[in-house]
């Protein structure tokens, strides 16, 4: 079976305040499923059962694990999961109590736990409130990374068997930050639209189509090796990528668009430099490669 991440999340755009499941993978959230919520702040537990129920249906052939941060820490959301058989992680707030089998109730942040250590219970009870089943609890605070430190560990409720698993999964959350810069100022400035409500939600279907076209001709772009037309190279010393496979795509077309715009120059230009000639068709079958349909 394989395993699929199902990110639940909320954001605003102006006075737009929108519910979005997005898939997880390769470290990035491709949107799927969205709805417009009619008023401002957090969503509640049937908002989000009205978006995840299309979801599930559509990938019920598929090991589902939904992922969400503090505003879904709801015991009863993880509980209607639990009797669906769908996995989960979510964020816990530190205020959250938890109890152990034949144990008192404690606040999460009484647990004794520092940088670069973890800690997994096993079948507790969270929060106070009756009536729901028990759970596991991973306890986890990132170690110091590249002269940054975490300022709080995460608390992530989960009906996963061990820790290694849900602190893999929950970092996939951090794939929509990414995503919502993409769709914002990052590249199709959602932001800088004066859609209606009506209109923003197919403007947002428009963009997702375009978000995941764009990601998949960037991952064949880097298969192809042919991203160094499109981007910077990578410096020396430099260890992570300078752009995303989102980027190549997006301004890989650009490149091309930019390029038939003054081709005619650029071939009268080539035919007075003849050293250069070699290189000016290398570029032109890396543009042919971009271009040939996904």
């Amino acid at each position: 079976m394989i395993h699929v991440g199902g990110l639940l999340d909320r954001t605003q755009w102006k006075e737009n305040n929108i519910l979005m499941i997005s898939v997880i993978y390769k470290k990035r959230a491709l949107p799927i499923y969205w709805c417009l919520l009619e008023k401002n702040g957090s969503s509640n537990l049937a908002e989000q059962q009205k978006v995840l129920r299309p979801v599930i249906r559509l990938l019920k052939k598929y090991k589902l694990v939904v992922i969400g941060d503090r505003e879904f820490q709801s015991v009863e959301l993880a509980n209607w999961l639990h009797t669906k058989n769908i996995s989960f992680v979510f964020r816990q707030k530190q205020s959250t109590t938890f109890r152990q089998k034949r144990q008192k109730f404690q606040l999460l942040n009484s647990i004794p736990i520092r940088p670069g250590i973890g800690i997994f219970y096993t079948n507790i009870n969270i929060t106070q409130r009756k009536g729901f089943g028990r759970f596991n609890l991973a306890v986890y605070w990132k170690r110091k990374y590249r002269g940054k430190q975490e300022s709080e560990a995460w608390y992530l409720l989960t009906n996963l068997p061990d820790m290694k698993t849900a602190v893999h999964i929950y970092r996939q959350r951090f794939g929509i930050e990414a995503m919502f810069r993409d769709c914002k100022t990052g590249g199709y400035n959602l932001e800088g639209s004066n859609a209606s409500p009506d209109r923003l939600m197919r403007l947002i279907l428009l963009i997702a189509i375009s978000l995941t076209s764009a990601w998949l001709q960037g991952q064949r772009t880097l298969l192809q090796r042919q991203q160094t037309y499109i981007c910077r190279p990578q410096e020396k010393g430099r260890t992570r990528k300078r752009h995303s496979s989102f980027w190549i795509g997006l301004y890989g077309q650009n490149w091309i668009f930019a390029f038939h715009e003054c081709q005619v120059w650029v071939e009268e230009l080539m035919d007075s430099i003849r050293n250069k000639q070699t290189f000016y068709r290398k570029g032109l079958r890396a543009m042919a490669l971009i271009q040939q349909p996904l």
